[in-house]
């Protein structure tokens, strides 16, 4: 009998469908081919590894297509996405990814920053341990120019807990990053919660909505995030939030604020707008206050318009939690008065006085060269209890700002002349001229120039001092690094130091130094720090076998000296 005949119909095996992924991953791109297979390959060494990741592309037009198909060749895990045109933001394309995510759970990647290696598995066990909203972790922001890592709003995540809603801390706020967090999708789906398109600073809306309608979410003190900064980007390259300069950012902003503050009414949580309003204060319009020294006028002017409308809508308590700098910088631009708000925003952080104050009848203590005329400028620009005329000498307030850097022909080297003035608002210095010492520290030796400070008129004072860096005394094996010279005053053995704040742009003065001492040689360079307060700013950079060869010796020899201290220390406790 025929095989044929006698055996039944040959069937395939049946197929099994492949295991329900426990957690999407969306990795939002655009324009990022370079940085988007780091990215992905964050997600792709997760210790848990039954996960989605979907790669969602606005548009690119740059290789990122390409790579991003080809990532998903490597990985039945991944999936590609395109969309059909450039939406412009991070939204749609975060919105369409949830469209074909198949996971419970969701979280969210930018291409050009990384989850740390257990990031699934820590947000994915809180969620198990117990029915949450969403679980978010600690962000560990790098700095791409320096390597320097900190913790994103490290309070907010020192301990590890479960939140039964906004109400009990509206100070989360502060932590409104989206990409910090793994959701359960039943709670985007049951609010139908997604990100709002057409607009910038998404995250804020999102978040602050995804907190008040959550019923419970976790915090834990890990990190979960690599979120990398790069403060020097091009302009066109920055990120939405590194593009300050442009008012239409600072328009996105305050519109975003709107939504949420509407926000807060229909969903019923008006009780925390004070704490809302105090988060957009410290941390939104605070980016902006320290640039405001940067800007020209009729960028200023434009700034004032767009947020002094919505200033005057926040909660007054808002303002009175911030510290007295930021109040001032606050209230001169609510008042116009935005050449002394570049001003101020100099000492912003820094415990610097002003220039001058002005005593009202009662003796009271405002900022600049007049009383203010309003009650609220008055609340807002009093110093009276900042003690400038009654502090310790040790921690009293001046000011000290170089008017003029002027390199010395035929000098030796890097040597500089620094014309300097120094405020002194409460009159703590006795009047006639004084001594003081501009102190800087390449390696471990302080270089120190002592010179006179004369009277100009009560209150100010002003001398000249040369600066030769090629005098400074610096580590056989090198330097490499940025110092900012200080200042320094005594008087009764109690000694003052203070920042030095210098013109805000001049031409960088870079020099050849061969040190007398032994050091190798380096290239040094004397310019405007270019952010925050603008100290002077001077670098050094070894060169020839020193930057090749030295410098590498005696670093690897600090780390071995590290490693075996840490080892004894190691083997003592045991």
């Amino acid at each position: 009998m025929s095989p044929s005949l006698s055996s039944p119909p040959a069937t395939s095996a049946p197929s099994t469908p492949p295991p329900t992924p426990d957690v999407t991953v969306v990795v939002i791109v655009y324009n990022d081919a370079e940085r988007l297979p780091r990215a992905v390959a964050s997600v792709r060494r997760q210790t848990h590894a039954n996960i989605e990741i979907v790669i969602s592309d606005d548009h690119s037009t740059d290789a990122t297509p390409e790579v991003a198909r080809a990532l998903a060749a490597e990985d039945d895990r991944i999936i590609s996405l395109r969309l059909p045109e450039n939406s412009g933001g991070c939204s749609a394309p975060r919105n369409r990814a949830l469209d074909v995510a198949g996971a419970p759970y969701v979280m969210f990647l930018d291409s050009d920053d990384e989850l740390t290696d257990n990031a699934v598995e820590l947000l994915l066990a809180a969620h198990r341990e117990r029915d949450i909203d969403f679980a978010l972790g600690a962000v560990q922001r790098i700095r791409v120019d320096t390597g320097a890592k900190s913790t994103w709003m490290p309070r907010l995540v020192a301990e590890r807990r479960t939140v039964p809603g906004i109400e009990a801390e509206p100070r989360l706020f502060f932590e409104h990053l989206s990409t910090s967090k793994m959701y359960a999708r039943a709670f985007l789906d049951r609010h139908g919660l997604r990100f709002p398109e057409g607009i910038h600073y998404e995250d804020q809306l999102f978040s602050a909505q995804a907190y008040c309608l959550a019923r419970s979410f976790t915090i834990l003190p890990e990190p979960v995030y690599r979120w990398y900064i790069d403060p020097y980007a091009d302009a066109e390259a920055a990120s939405i939030s590194n593009q300050r300069h442009m008012l239409g950012n600072v328009r996105d902003r305050v519109h975003v604020q709107t939504l949420i503050d509407d926000f807060l009414v229909e969903s019923g949580h008006a009780s925390v707008r004070e704490d809302k309003d105090h988060k957009f204060l410290k941390h939104d319009f605070r980016m902006y206050a320290g640039d405001l020294p940067y800007r020209d006028e009729e960028w200023l002017a434009g700034f004032a318009e767009i947020v002094d409308p919505y200033l005057a809508t926040l909660a007054p308590g808002a303002y009175e939690r911030l510290p007295r700098d930021e109040r001032v910088v606050l209230q001169l631009v609510r008042d116009g008065r935005l050449a002394d708000a570049r001003i101020a925003a100099r000492a912003l952080g820094h415990a610097m006085a002003p220039r001058t104050v002005t005593a009202d009848d009662a003796g009271r203590l405002y900022w600049g060269e007049r009383v203010p005329d309003t009650e609220s400028a008055r609340r807002e620009l009093d110093l009276t209890d900042q003690g400038l005329e009654a502090r310790s000498f040790q921690s009293a307030r001046f000011r000290h700002e170089i008017t003029d850097v002027t390199p010395v022909e035929g000098g030796p080297g890097a040597c500089i002349d620094l014309r300097i003035r120094t405020y002194d608002p409460g009159l703590r210095l006795p009047v006639g001229p004084h001594i003081a010492t501009l102190a800087i520290t390449p390696g471990r030796r302080r270089l120190t120039t002592p010179f006179r400070l004369d009277p100009v008129r009560p209150g100010v004072f002003e001398g000249g001092v040369r600066l030769d860096l090629a005098a400074a005394t610096l580590p056989l094996h090198g330097f490499d690094g940025v110092r900012h010279p200080v200042l320094q005053l005594e008087q009764q053995r109690q000694r003052n130091t203070g920042l030095l704040l210098a013109p805000l742009s001049f031409p960088a003065m870079t020099t050849r130094l061969d040190y007398r001492h032994g050091a190798a040689p380096h290239r040094v360079t004397v310019e405007p720090e270019g952010r925050g307060a603008g100290r002077l700013q001077i670098r050094w950079t070894p060169l020839g076998v020193t930057a090749h060869v030295t410098r590498p010796v005696a670093r690897r020899a600090a780390r071995t000296r590290v490693g075996r201290a840490a080892r004894a220390v190691a083997s003592v406790v045991a």
